[in-house]
């Protein structure tokens, strides 16, 4: 199926990119220059704050933001360039931070809410770039198109967090626990042992769930300078609202066409369609969405050589004494 997905993938980008012209495409590229690094070095800003929404979880001592800001970037490099489904790179954000002297249940928890308030802050991230448009097209037939979509991403929302308070992870939890006992080899996962109780921890203290979606919010709205970043460079102009917009729209189809390693030919055909609502060239929304494309594997690359490293040396030094798992929050 990943395969048949892939192939599928390529083949709409292939289609779009002979349809619009590969060479014009190749050109809007090549003239953007020294602005691909730029395009590039923005996105630090993105990891800082989605770093800063994570460690916003864990309650003190927790390991610092360059810690943090190192395993969020080895988590989008996994989740982008590896062939495992998109919350692959949580799983090695989670086992990484245990490296750090935070139990591996506390981990899993805290990637496992992180994850959920990050597609929250998305949803309403999506919700503000459509009320943008609403109000610039003056169409009152966008407006139950709207509210569908958010509705549905409220629900997929609600139903995670649902399926976290009500025990979904706790049933995992038990399971690894008896592979564990029954199985040597794989005795490291009996560490998952209160996995439940902590993410019932961090879900009980508002104060920092409410830091790290703001956090995560304000990296969606850096997005939107990235647009407006990589569009001028390829030749096109359009303002932050306009630039929220594109990204807002783009963002959703990418998070539609999750089934399709990378959303292949979903992401651009997505930013053709918002790119085209304000008179951008579809070459030139090809050239945002290759240009992402670009930023991914420049810091996707080495992000998973930095994974290598960070392994290896795991195998010769001694892991950090696991933090115990934090007890129900207060609200502070």
């Amino acid at each position: 199926m990943k395969r048949l997905s892939l192939a599928l993938g390529l083949a709409l980008v292939l289609a779009l990119g002979g349809y619009f012209g590969f060479a014009e495409i190749a050109s809007g590229i090549q003239d953007a220059g020294w602005g691909v690094l730029a395009v590039i070095a923005f996105h630090a800003l993105q990891m800082i704050f989605s770093a800063l929404a994570w460690r916003a979880l864990l309650p003190a001592p927790a390991p610092g933001l360059i810690a943090f800001t190192g395993l969020r970037w080895i988590r989008e490099g996994a989740n982008n360039l590896l062939p495992v489904a998109q919350i692959g790179g949580e799983i090695i954000g989670a086992r990484l931070l245990r490296h750090h002297g935070v139990s591996l249940a506390v981990a899993g928890a805290s990637v496992t809410v992180d994850l959920t308030i990050e597609f929250l802050s998305q949803v309403i991230f999506t919700l503000f770039g459509l009320m943008l448009l609403i109000s610039r097209l003056h169409d009152p037939g966008i407006v139950p198109w709207t509210i569908g979509t958010v509705a549905m991403g409220g629900a997929v929302v609600a139903l995670l967090v649902a399926a976290q308070r009500l025990g979904l992870f706790q049933i995992l939890e038990r399971s690894l626990v008896r592979l564990a006992e029954r199985w040597p080899a794989w005795s490291s996962l009996g560490e998952v042992a209160g996995l439940h109780r902590a993410i019932e921890a961090l879900y009980a203290s508002p104060a920092r769930l409410g830091w790290s979606y703001l956090h995560h919010l304000i990296s969606w709205l850096l997005g939107g300078l990235e647009v407006m970043l990589a569009l001028h460079f390829v030749g096109a102009s359009v303002d932050f609202r306009e630039a929220l917009i594109i990204e807002s729209l783009g963002q959703a189809f990418r998070t539609v066409g999750f089934a399709i390693p990378g959303s292949l030919g979903v992401q651009e055909g997505g930013f053709i369609i918002a790119c085209g609502l304000f008179g951008v060239s579809p070459q030139s929304a090809i050239e945002l969405s290759l240009l992402k494309r670009i930023r991914e594997v420049a810091w996707g690359i080495p992000a998973l050589v930095a994974w290598q490293v960070v392994e290896t040396r795991l195998l010769i030094r001694p892991v950090a004494v696991p933090a115990t798992i934090p007890a129900a929050a207060d609200g502070d």
